[in-house]
């Protein structure tokens, strides 16, 4: 039997489970990319990721035709920390709408399209030299 409701001995109770936003609260080098994931941090990831001066996030598009102005609205909210964006479009170059760059040139952030390989390759080397880049990397099988 239920115990019925008493006001003196109402707590507050916990809303259940709370999902968080995958994150990676730092700057890393990406590892490895391929098989449907990325390596970085000594962790994997299955998808694509957003990596911005505030961390590296799970990012939704899988395709380059996913890309529009929600999946970019963290990169423009962090521009003063971005001098250059990558974006990796998978396994061949593809190009990016125009209105998503006009949003990104807006902003102020500078960007070039590549496939993911060479986008990894390029951020690691800018990251290295402490550069303030950014990356969005559409994952590869």
């Amino acid at each position: 039997m239920a115990e019925p409701d008493n006001p003196e001995r109402d707590e507050p109770r916990p809303a259940g489970i709370v999902l968080k936003e995958a994150h990676y609260p730092g700057r890393a080098p990406v590892d490895a990319y391929g098989g449907g994931g990325f390596r970085f941090a000594e962790m994997s990831h299955r998808g694509s990721i957003l990596c911005v001066p505030s961390g590296i996030y799970a990012w939704a598009p899988a395709a380059p035709d996913q890309i529009d102005a929600d999946a970019l609205a963290r990169v423009v909210h962090e521009a003063e920390g971005i001098e250059l964006l990558l974006v990796g479009m998978g396994s061949l170059p593809y190009p990016l709408a125009e209105p998503l760059k006009q949003m990104l040139r807006d902003a102020g952030v500078r960007f070039e399209v590549m496939a993911t390989g060479p986008a990894v390759r390029t951020f690691n080397v800018l990251l290295a030299e402490n550069r303030p880049v950014a990356a969005a990397l559409i994952v590869v099988d």
